[in-house]
């Protein structure tokens, strides 16, 4: 995932969690929130010490960052996004944890029309 496409300050986090919307499954949370100053998304990935240790934690921010950077054509532009991993996906394969984050932005509206 580029450096321009993620979310890193600590003011951005905080406006997305107090302004914008979420949408869960069992896997994975999504907050976002609309920007209308900037050009892309951006997203930010957020994993909690209770899914595990830092080898653990990083894996899952690393194919997160990985489905994301696959799927960057499809994600709406204007959005800043962050997601934060459920204890529920540290189990899944690449394939299910892909699925899980499509279905999830799928029902938050937030891919382009035309990758439905």
């Amino acid at each position: 995932m580029q450096r321009k496409l993620r979310l890193q300050n600590r003011a951005d986090f905080s406006r997305v969690y107090r302004h914008g919307k979420s949408f869960a499954n069992h896997q994975l949370v999504v907050y976002w929130s609309r920007r209308k100053d900037v050009d892309q998304f951006r997203a930010g990935i957020s994993v909690s010490k209770k899914i595990g240790n830092a080898v653990v934690r990083n894996r899952m921010r690393r194919l997160l960052k990985e489905i994301i950077r696959h799927h960057e054509h499809e994600i709406m532009e204007h959005v800043d996004l962050i997601f934060i991993v459920r204890k529920g996906a540290v189990t899944m394969s690449y394939k299910e944890l892909e699925k899980s984050v499509l279905h999830v932005m799928r029902k938050a509206s937030l891919l382009k029309p035309g990758h439905r």
